[in-house]
């Protein structure tokens, strides 16, 4: 589906559908809502006084009867409390828009831009929110696909700066067009995307969008001494990968933002085993991974001023004569020793190789993301991202960037206290710390790895994948983190 802009008046518009978002206990008496009443003879009253449309959050209405508009039809959607409102409002009704009609089987549609929220931010939440509502896991479907017709958004906006609405409208598209990406990769099962197959995808994005890429194969991570992921990777038939995009700021920047994402295809949890149910979704394993490359992706086109690194290390792992064994002990990239309690807790192991890459490749901050643990969901379900890390002000940063787009971030401690829990009779650390505090114990082990670049760890286990659908998210994979990034670095 297309975007584009129309500083027309809205009755001059000709689509299939006029959207327009009407707030908590409005009604039509003054503005531009009294003038749209007007045309299509008090149609909008009608729907109020009847009781039908309050304006309240998730409502809508699809009118037939337009009067003398352009526009065939009319969505009204409820936008809430005014005051409450915000750029996620707009996100939310593009999406439930755009679904509404693309189930109605419409071509074109107009979105009205009624909030006095900032003209770019808007168009681009706007965007966001329909193209990413059009996304649907139904790729491998041989019959009863979703049918896309939509062909045409028109962001309608009478007032405000034009240049500034149609920038809007291209990051949105960016966006958008990333994430999406980063879904599908994502909702590939484990047999169609291997290691090799991730590297691939990076490769192709490198070589679209003028990124640079190195792709290390075992050998060279043998001669570096990544031992902790390579132990992860001998149980599989498929060989590991790590992957380094890199994007070159056009002015010289001191700034160098490593992003490291883990990529495990598909987690069976080797010798410790998981239970066989559900174990089908472990091939969203990789969802850090692919969000790197997604981010990535949208990242060489808007262009920002420091240098970033996308870092994805991805494996399987699996069972077999060959894996890893509780009780193993192996030497990381950093020179840590480790001993493995547990071969279920692999992401900390490939991602600590992975974040003293990071420092070695000259990375003055870094943000890692993964579906790391499981206690993640118990502490903060499918809503808020847990987010841990050494540096205050990078963390704010991130929650700052995330509530900006829309994406709710949540910081959890990181106090010495919980490094007691991942000591090691044996070896330098153990890759668990028992039930208490998982999430938590997790991120410290990965804290051994950086330092002090300043580093913050976002654990996208419980958020990663949608269980319900949502306004501009259907159910799968969620894309969580791609804006979030994205605007770190470019803001």
């Amino acid at each position: 589906m297309q975007v584009k802009s129309d500083n027309r008046n809205y009755s001059e518009i000709e689509c299939d559908a006029l959207v327009l978002s009407i707030f908590e206990g409005e009604k039509p008496e003054s503005g531009l809502l009294a003038e749209i009443d007007k045309h299509t003879g008090s149609v909008i009253s009608s729907v109020i006084e009847n009781g039908e449309f309050s304006g309240k959050t998730g409502e809508s209405v699809y009118i037939h009867t337009t009067g003398d508009l352009k526009a065939r039809r009319l969505l009204l959607l409820g936008a809430g409390k005014a005051e409450e409102f915000t750029t996620e409002g707009v996100r939310r009704m593009a999406g439930t828009a755009a679904r509404s009609l693309r189930s109605r089987k419409t071509r074109t549609f107009a979105f009205l831009r009624r909030s006095k929220l900032e003209i770019g931010a808007s168009a681009q939440a706007a965007t966001e929110g329909a193209l990413l509502a059009l996304f649907d896991p139904d790729k491998y479907h041989t019959s009863d696909k979703t049918e896309n017709t939509l062909e045409l958004m028109i962001l309608a906006a009478q007032e405000g700066d034009a240049s500034e609405l149609n920038r809007g409208i291209e990051r949105g598209r960016i966006i958008a067009e990333s994430t999406n990406f980063g879904r599908e990769v994502i909702n590939e099962p484990g047999n169609v995307v291997t290691p090799t197959v991730l590297a691939k995808h990076a490769e192709s994005v490198a070589k679209e969008f003028g990124l640079e890429i190195d792709v290390l194969d075992e050998a060279r991570m043998r001669e570096l001494g990544m031992g902790a992921l390579l132990g992860v990777a001998q149980g599989s038939v498929e060989p590991p990968k790590m992957i380094v995009m890199t994007y070159k700021a056009q002015t010289a920047s001191q700034e160098t933002v490593a992003i490291v994402g883990k990529g495990i295809t598909f987690d069976t949890g080797g010798i410790s085993i998981k239970p066989s149910d559900g174990m089908e979704k472990m091939k969203y394993d990789m969802a850090g991974g692919a969000t790197t490359i997604a981010a990535m992706r949208a990242i060489a086109q808007i262009k920002p001023g420091i240098n970033v690194i996308g870092i994805i290390p991805t494996t399987e792992n699996m069972p077999g004569g060959k894996a890893q064994r509780p009780g193993d002990v192996v030497t990381s990239m950093a020179g840590k020793t480790i001993e493995v309690i547990n071969t279920d807790a692999e992401g900390r192991l490939i991602l600590c190789d992975a974040l003293t890459y990071a420092r070695r490749l000259g990375a003055t901050r870094i943000v890692d993301l993964a579906t790391l643990t499981g206690a993640v969901s118990i502490a903060l379900g499918d809503v808020y991202v847990a987010i841990l890390g050494n540096n205050q002000e990078w963390i704010d940063a991130i929650i700052a960037a995330g509530n900006r787009v829309g994406e709710k971030l949540w910081q959890l401690p990181l106090t010495p206290e919980y490094r007691e829990q991942i000591k090691s009779e044996i070896a330098d650390i153990k890759n668990v710390g028992g039930r208490k505090a998982g999430t938590i114990t997790a991120a410290y082990f990965l804290r051994e790895f950086v330092d002090d670049v300043p580093w913050a760890h976002l654990d996208i286990a419980g958020t990663a994948w949608n269980e319900t659908g949502k306004p501009y998210l259907a159910v799968g994979p969620s894309g969580v983190c791609v804006r979030t990034l994205v605007d770190l670095v470019c803001n």
